[in-house]
């Protein structure tokens, strides 16, 4: 954008020196290139000419861990019971049914409902490569190019991680429904990701599915591409105690050990779920600061178990917050059951501060996908930011300081009213800007699929 933009924030929460606050008529100018030119906290009544926004105005959100395909599961995996290995069946049949022209349909509706939420940046793991069966299609990125293109089309940021994904289990061959995740080697698989392009609006990071999907002695590989661009590296961890079980037989050690003596950690590197660690576990992640994304509302869902989010925090970890597989799409739930899902473990409450749970969904996050200059209100940032009203069923009653506690513990995306990202309306009044009644994208998208 060329011409300067203010916005006029009823309420507004903001970084200081001593840790961030709640601050009241804060004027917020974006300038060239969609960046904050200007914070004026006590401004005044809002002047003529700027943006006028009811209720807290919050850094956008950012989703750390997404699977778009896997919100056309929402609901019909609900039936019955079952476990994680029984879920990912249903998960498959779904994948093999996309192609890039669907998944540009499904992720531009995901990707809206995001903006609804009040998410400005997405970081999807994506290992949807290929057509059923592995054949390459004509353009071998048509899958993530979609995907990319699905994010401009909603109107928010994505790094794309493009995921190397080799195997059906510690050196056994992919499945059938496998075939179009894999590119045969690690360095086929950093060739092909090495052609996709960024844009504005899109960066490019890489991912190992996890030590199961990705031999041993090719998670080297991965690593050094990620740190050769300086790009995020994302790996699913010991989500599931069958997988440790299988590493642990397979090499004598757990995935976080093997992930460490390959190079992957560090603090370009995030871990996704890291449910079922053990004390070395925890402390290798420490000593390498690695970022820890946690997916409560999936990780409930699927039956994983509670991680220990806060002896990872405790232990130097940043914490991050992804929907992972969408079985709901609210940051602030997904920040919220962090804290409750600790006190249901503990039976204690007060684990986190909302301040420090809404940096995990902000800042934190952001930097995690390469967003390094998002997820703060201050001059210089990305101008990037949702409002959420405090009059709604949900919110009412508090007074406008607590607006931290308010946003983790009493809101829900309903109540995100705004969303601008580099200085655009993207959301106005609950209503997306550029993609006409999202449910009904959504109903449709999901319905081609049957």
């Amino acid at each position: 954008m060329s011409a300067v933009v203010t916005y006029w924030a009823e309420h507004a929460w903001l970084p200081h020196a001593d840790g961030p606050a709640v601050e009241r008529e804060v004027l917020i100018a974006v300038g060239p290139g969609g960046r904050i030119a200007k914070v004026t906290p006590d401004s005044g009544p809002c002047p003529a000419g700027a943006v006028r926004l009811a209720g807290l105005t919050l850094p956008g959100q950012a989703n750390a861990h997404s699977h778009a395909f896997h919100r056309a599961l929402r609901s019909t995996v609900q039936v019955g019971s079952g476990t994680f290995w029984t879920w990912r069946d249903t998960m498959y049949r779904v994948a093999s049914a996309l192609d890039p022209d669907t998944y540009l349909a499904l992720a531009t509706a995901v990707y809206a409902e995001m903006a609804l939420a009040g998410i400005t940046a997405v970081g999807e793991f994506h290992y949807l490569h290929h057509a059923p069966g592995g054949v390459r299609y004509d353009n071998p990125n048509a899958m993530g190019e979609a995907l990319i293109e699905a994010a401009a089309r909603a109107g928010i940021r994505i790094t794309l991680l493009d995921t190397c994904y080799l195997s059906s289990g510690f050196g056994a061959e992919p499945t059938r429904e496998q075939l179009r995740f894999s590119d045969g080697t690690a360095d086929a698989w950093a060739e092909r990701a090495a052609a996709l392009v960024g844009a504005e609006h899109a960066r490019i990071g890489a991912a190992v599915h996890s030590v199961r999907a990705v031999p041993a002695d090719q998670l080297g590989a991965v690593a050094h591409w990620a740190a050769m661009r300086k790009a995020p590296l994302h790996v699913h961890l010991s989500e599931q105690t069958a997988e440790n079980d299988a590493c642990l037989t397979a090499h004598g050690v757990t995935p976080t050990r093997l992930l460490a003596d390959h190079g992957v950690l560090g603090p370009r590197t995030s871990v996704v779920h890291a449910t079922h660690l053990t004390d070395e576990d925890v402390r290798l992640l420490s000593d390498s600061t690695t970022v820890v994304c946690m997916c409560p509302t999936t990780e409930r869902d699927l039956a994983d178990g509670i991680g220990p989010a806060k002896r990872l925090a405790a232990a130097g970890c940043p914490i991050t917050l992804g929907s992972d597989s969408h079985a709901v799409i609210d940051p602030f739930e997904e920040a919220r059951a962090l804290e409750l899902d600790e006190r249901l473990r503990t039976r204690t409450r007060g684990h986190w501060t909302a301040n420090a749970l809404l940096r995990a969904g902000t800042e934190d996050g952001h930097a995690s996908l390469g967003w390094d200059e998002a997820g703060r209100l201050e001059a210089g940032a990305l101008a990037d930011f949702c409002v959420i009203a405090l009059d709604s069923v949900r919110t009412a009653g508090a007074p406008a300081s607590l607006g931290a506690e308010i946003a983790v513990f009493a809101a829900s995306a309903a109540d995100v009213r705004h969303v601008v990202v580099g200085g655009r309306h993207v959301v106005k009044d609950g209503v997306h800007q550029s993609v006409p009644d999202v449910a009904e994208q959504l109903a449709g998208a999901v319905a081609a699929l049957r």
